[in-house]
């Protein structure tokens, strides 16, 4: 029975280490399944398991260790660029400026809060506090990706012996991080004096008013404007300055698809497509709406839904594939990540967009082939553009930036790099021709094994000092003060956003949890409303939180332990 014993000992052989990640992997996930109040750690509990293993010296070269980690964290955050990255940028339009000056009030009293704490209750003397008190930080407001930022960057200016493993100020501060967040949301309602039946009331009026800009609609319309007589499409499209899709046009009683050079005259019927807003100035300018649906009648034009699969056609403007001329088709709407969005000409194709295409079925058939329509090309991650994005990450990561007065020139490093160059991809790949589509199920599975690796290893390098540094050391400290890490800033903003702002209480619980890159409190939030609000707030300000979570977090070991 030596190759047991010799399988769980010798630290440095591969089968002891895959064994050693396997375990700690399954028994934090199927831990963290467990719910306790209705709350459940999930994933995150792979890191207290890891924790228990270092403990009893179950663990691993700190070589290998520091590579899984830094390897895990890589491809966590890479994979968190990509998913924010196409609504980074949009999350700042219109009314979401509002929301995310308020997640960055709360983002920024986060840090101010623990730096006032790390003054006011800890030796200043000692240089392992601050990073510990990052630690807690991060654990407060249950933001992994920002405590392995800080982990990676303290590794860049720590020169003083071994390191500390903020890690465990981390475990300290997490639990009551994840209840916090949800009893300080639920605080609000008291203390603004909140009546939920009233913002009930308030979201569905809201929505019976709304007039989204990019909906689409259609329409019948029969041109009785003489000044338009003998105008082709293109034409009058310039003249009106609005985008509008003509689908098909009836013409002394026969239907058929218009072109850029179709010639419009008077009594002609058309069924149009455009931006909600537009509808009424166009139908102004072209006649009067009719009573019409000619789907019921037989067509020789059919309309289909077809799915871009081509890597062609990624990045390329409708404009600019000239389906209306060239094979007598038109586009009507795109759906992009359930989202119906006007076909303007404008609009570039992305890969696993959905476009609705409206034409004869044979000239269909061959706008499907070009489109590529093809299901099974979309159930394989596009790993090149993943490691190319993850190479030029670490270069960019990697480019010292020195600052006046402080003698270690700073870094983005392993964390901060990927993700500023998978956000940037996100958004603005197609660009490059890179194909960043990649299936929702894929995503979070690499996400899911990147996190895991990470958790379980710096889980297993805490765990030998955890014990002992939570008992005779500071851990009650650590988790008094993330307790208040957590809920001061929530209650400081969340009041000025209800008081000053009239935000809804729904959109602001679902504001606070996406600040707080917190899951169980949009899953609790979502719970409570019963509608979409919460994810509307969650998902404005969620890509600026995570990007500044990090930042911050790697900014404060960067700049303040390098002194």
């Amino acid at each position: 029975m030596d190759w047991i014993v010799n399988l769980f000992t010798q630290t440095d052989s591969v089968a002891h280490i895959v064994l050693l990640y396997a375990i700690v992997i399954s028994v934090g996930v199927y831990l963290g399944k467990i719910k306790f109040f209705g709350i459940s750690l999930g994933v995150t509990f792979v890191l207290f398991a890891g924790i228990v293993a270092g403990h009893f010296a179950f663990t691993a070269p700190t070589q290998i260790l520091t590579f899984m980690q830094d390897f895990g964290l890589i491809l966590f955050v890479f994979c968190i660029g990509l998913q924010v990255g196409p609504s980074f940028f949009s999350s700042f339009r219109e009314g979401g400026v509002t929301m995310n000056l308020i997640a960055v009030g709360i983002v920024a009293l986060n840090v101010l809060v623990m730096l006032a704490l790390y003054y006011l209750c800890f030796d200043t003397s000692d240089p392992r506090n601050l990073p510990m008190m990052v630690g807690v930080l991060c654990g407060a407001i249950t933001n992994t990706p920002g405590l392995g930022a800080a982990t990676e960057a303290l590794g860049q200016v720590w020169s003083g012996g071994t390191a500390p493993q903020i890690a465990t100020g981390y475990a300290c501060a997490y639990p009551l991080g994840v209840v916090g967040i949800i009893l300080a949301t639920l605080a609000l309602k008291y203390i603004c004096s909140i009546n939920e039946e009233e913002d009930q009331l308030a979201l569905q009026k809201e929505e019976e008013n709304a007039n989204p800009k990019v909906a689409p609609t259609s329409m019948y319309v029969q041109m009785s404007n003489a000044a338009l007589a003998g105008k082709k499409l293109l034409e009058v499209k310039d003249m009106i300055n609005r985008d509008f899709v003509c689908a098909r046009i009836k013409k002394n009683g026969v239907e058929e698809t218009p072109t850029r050079d179709t010639i419009f005259e008077l009594g002609d019927q058309m069924k149009l497509y455009c931006a909600e807003i537009d509808s009424e100035a166009i139908v102004a300018f072209l006649g009067h709406t009719i009573d019409a649906n000619w789907e019921k009648k037989t067509s020789p034009l059919v309309s289909r839904r077809i799915l871009v699969t081509q890597s062609k056609m990624n990045g390329k403007s409708i404009g600019h594939l000239h389906f209306s001329s060239v094979y007598g088709v038109n586009i009507t709407r795109v759906n992009r990540a359930g989202l119906d969005l006007f076909a303007s000409q404008k609009l570039r194709l992305q890969v696993g967009d959905r476009v609705t295409v409206v034409g004869p079925e044979e000239s269909i058939t061959r706008v499907a082939a070009k489109l590529g329509d093809q299901m099974k090309r979309l159930d394989h991650p596009n790993i090149a553009t993943i490691f190319v994005g993850i190479l030029i990450g670490i270069v960019f990561g990697s480019i010292p930036i020195a600052f006046p007065g402080i003698p270690t020139p700073v870094k983005l490093g392993l964390a901060g790099g990927p993700l500023c160059v998978a956000i940037l991809i996100g958004a603005y790949g197609y660009k490059a021709k890179l194909v960043t589509y990649t299936t929702m199920s894929a995503n979070l599975m690499l996400r899911e094994v990147g996190l895991a690796l990470f958790l379980a290893s710096v889980g297993i390098k805490a765990g030998a000092n955890f014990l002992s540094t939570v008992v005779n050391g500071d851990g009650m400290m650590y988790v008094a003060c993330g307790f208040l890490i957590t809920i001061l800033p929530i209650l400081i903003m969340g009041t000025i956003a209800r008081m000053k702002y009239k935000m809804n209480y729904y959109t602001l619980m679902g504001l606070i949890a996406g600040s707080t890159t917190d899951p169980p409190a949009l899953a609790f939030a979502n719970q409570v409303s019963g509608n979409d609000a919460p994810a509307v707030g969650y998902s404005t300000v969620y890509p600026l939180s995570m990007f500044l979570r990090i930042l911050s977090a790697q900014l404060i070991i960067l700049l303040l332990c390098g002194l």
